[in-house]
């Protein structure tokens, strides 16, 4: 285990034997408020995917008090929401109810807020972090963590500085399956890895969108913050009875395509297993066909090389070692050969962060000043791969990356696409 690793796993064996511990409301009874149930949340932005972290986190031992959003029906929707998931629960329900707030800053300016939960669109991740950070709120954001490498690296610098904990999204390093995959790659069971296949969906493109006519209840400008302008579209901010998951993840002006949506999951688990939480690949070959949306090659410096590439399964992750293979997805986990999926980890062999829960990690972070097990670190490093393979694409060219200073050799072209495009008076 790496130095970091082993700090981290000392850390959570201490939290496991320590006194304090989040107990789940059910426990202590209908409408009993444990001082634990005192940490305090407030969402950022109220779409799909905050809906569905509601339903997270209410099974927490939390008091969800307030959100915010430019969008005042997907906000009235997720008030509604969050109030009727505490009918059950008279003793933590607020007595002020639910407050509401179309500027994040003014929720993030209540210091009855403990910690936040950031789930807007890509573009607006960095900056809403860093201010959440300053305002000395604990965060949980959603992924991927930023849109832009220099992004993360401020992400991961404004939460050091202020002393608070982030959990990333990538939920996936909560699953059992995942994690013990990973483990059978870092104990060898299918011998030295030779490659990696990360199978997620096209890489961003420019936003051609036309123009529609905007809403009243939204404010576009809000919306659209610090990013490159384009007229509104119900594509990138649908209405809440179109109930999906909005397009304006395909678009490299507020977010990094699907290979970006869903490689915040699957490449995370490629360095997860190939212990490259804290680096990450140092050559991009890019395919021959400058319109192919898969085929780049990632090479680490220790030789092993990772595809963007489909292997005939589901969006997914493939370790190729020279005693076998080690598929692991959602929806499925096998090997070839057969057996080693099923194998047993063995005592002293090489185990990884164990978090069972995603959510009550993050919080038992927050009240024990440890890391979690997706922390800002891991959220950048895994992010880094989806943006730099996207400036690979869009480049159509090889580049040597320097993982240490987050650099490209010899291409400014390359090192300027590091860089978010803020529109003017916008500054992180």
């Amino acid at each position: 285990m790496s130095h970091t690793s082993r700090r981290r796993f000392i850390g959570q064996s201490a939290l496991a034997a320590a006194s304090f511990f989040i107990v789940p409301r059910h426990v202590l009874g209908k409408g009993y408020t444990a001082p634990s149930d005192q940490f305090t949340l407030g969402f950022i932005g109220t779409g799909k995917q905050a809906r569905g972290l509601l339903n997270q986190f209410r099974k927490q031992p939390v008091r969800i008090l307030s959100g915010s959003d430019v969008d005042a029906t997907k906000l009235q929707l997720f008030k509604n929401l969050a109030e009727k998931a505490y009918a059950d629960f008279p003793g933590v329900k607020p007595s002020s109810g639910f407050k509401t707030f179309a500027d994040y800053r003014e929720l993030l300016a209540d210091p009855g807020i403990d910690g936040v939960i950031i789930a807007t669109p890509d573009h607006w991740h960095a900056y809403q972090a860093v201010k959440a950070a300053e305002a000395k709120k604990h965060i949980y954001l959603e992924k991927p963590l930023t849109r832009t490498v220099a992004e993360g690296r401020a992400v991961v610098k404004a939460v050091q500085k202020n002393k608070v904990v982030l959990q990333t999204g990538s939920m996936q390093r909560s699953w059992a399956n995942f994690r013990k995959a990973c483990e059978l790659v870092r104990n060898g069971y299918i011998g030295q890895i030779k490659e990696v296949l990360v199978h997620v969906g096209d890489p961003a493109i420019k936003c051609d969108l036309g123009e529609e006519t905007k809403p009243a209840h939204l404010d576009w400008e809000g919306w659209v913050g610090p990013a490159e302008f384009h007229p509104f579209h119900s594509e990138l901010s649908p209405p809440v009875e179109k109930d999906v998951f909005p397009n304006w993840r395909k678009y490299r002006e507020y977010a990094g395509g699907i290979l970006s949506d869903w490689g915040a999951h699957m490449f995370d688990i490629a360095q997860w297993g190939l212990g490259m939480d804290e680096s990450g690949p140092v050559q991009f070959q890019p395919p021959a066909d400058p319109k192919a949306v898969r085929g780049l090659s990632m090479t680490y410096a220790n030789g092993v090389v990772m595809k963007h590439e489909e292997f005939g399964k589901g969006f997914g992750v493939r370790f190729i070692g020279e005693k076998g293979r080690i598929d692991i997805a959602r929806n499925y986990f096998d090997s070839d050969p057969v057996n080693i999926s099923s194998a047993t980890i063995l005592a002293g062999e090489t185990r990884l962060y164990a978090s069972d829960d995603h959510y009550a990690d993050w919080l038992n972070a927050c009240k024990n000043g440890t890391l979690p097990i997706c922390h800002a670190e891991v959220g950048h490093r895994s992010n880094s791969v989806c943006a730099l393979a996207n400036i690979a694409y869009q480049l159509n060219r090889p580049l040597t990356w320097n993982p240490e200073k987050e650099k490209f050799k010899g291409d400014k072209e390359a090192n300027a696409l590091l860089l978010p495009n803020y529109r003017a008076d916008w500054k992180l």
